[in-house]
């Protein structure tokens, strides 16, 4: 009887996550989508410089008010976001494709590979994230493309970790012992037999790395290291901000970070329920 009610408990856990985790993806895509279908609408006609309309408080004609310059803080937010976003989302499905590269060439290699590899995650994970994006984005230029180039090659080697682990307890499967015995190719073994079981581990760091990039690249801009200050990127108008605090323009800075934050927290939601759901641990027996 004991061993019903735990099962029938376990069940409504699990249905209790799904549902979770069902309310979360809703929530992210209608916020994806908002963002990118209001960056259409609203035009670049926001982001002109206005002197008449500088300054003004948060009203009907302007509900997020503007800036010194008379540029619309709706615009200018709603735009920065999405780039904030584009730049996220090329940035970790990069870093997944790194880290799945790294994961199955260290399983499927041999030792050398795999202590190579074990070593170059080491060494990324021992210097800060920050530190090393920041290094990887000034060799590279800077802007939009070094940003996007740093976060890609910051961003993998905790997610290698990770499917270097599941890839190489995958190896001591018994079909994959099969397959190699009957003479099937490393590539092969990796693309048929392994991969496709690591697409849920693959999907659950992109939508945790997602968040962490958007994030980096916001610091980054902040601390006026990436793009141009004429592009509307969060971390540029929050930077910008901070000089027009102390004269009671509160408005620049509150509605960007609170949209960065609720970006950044939806994803983050996302990606630990996910996580949750498809933890072998919280599978239903």
């Amino acid at each position: 009887m004991s061993q019903l009610a735990s099962t029938k408990k376990h069940s409504d856990r699990s249905w209790n996550e799904r549902r979770r985790t069902l309310f979360s993806a809703a929530g992210a895509a209608i916020l994806l989508a908002g963002i990118g279908l209001g960056s259409w609408l609203l035009g670049s006609a926001g982001l002109s410089v206005q002197l008449e309309n500088r300054n003004l408080a948060p009203s009907l004609a302007h509900l997020f008010g503007t800036d010194w310059l008379g540029r619309d803080m709706l615009s200018r937010t709603v735009k920065g976001l999405a780039l904030s976003i584009q730049v996220g989302l090329l940035g970790a499905a990069s870093s997944v494709v790194i880290a799945a590269l790294m994961g199955l060439m260290a399983a499927t290699l041999g030792k050398t590979a795999d202590r190579i590899i074990t070593w170059l995650i080491d060494v990324f994970l021992s210097v800060p994230h920050l530190v090393m994006l920041i290094l990887i984005a000034f060799v590279c230029g800077g802007g939009l493309k070094g940003i996007a180039i740093g976060i890609m090659l910051t961003h993998w080697p905790s997610l290698a970790r990770i499917i270097r682990a599941e890839a190489l307890q995958l190896m001591s499967a018994e079909y994959v012992l099969v397959a190699r015995k009957l003479g099937r190719s490393r590539y092969h073994v990796a693309a048929r037999h392994l991969a496709p079981h690591l697409l849920p581990q693959l999907l659950v760091g992109f939508l945790i790395l997602f968040p962490h990039a958007v994030l980096h690249e916001a610091a980054i801009t902040f601390l006026g290291l990436g793009m141009s200050p004429h592009q509307p990127a969060i971390g540029i108008i929050l930077s910008e901000s901070m000089r027009y605090l102390s004269t009671g323009m509160w408005w620049l800075a509150v509605f960007p970070g609170l949209g960065l934050l609720a970006t950044v927290r939806a994803f983050d939601k996302l990606g630990n329920h996910l996580r949750q759901l498809v933890d072998p641990r919280n599978t239903h027996l």
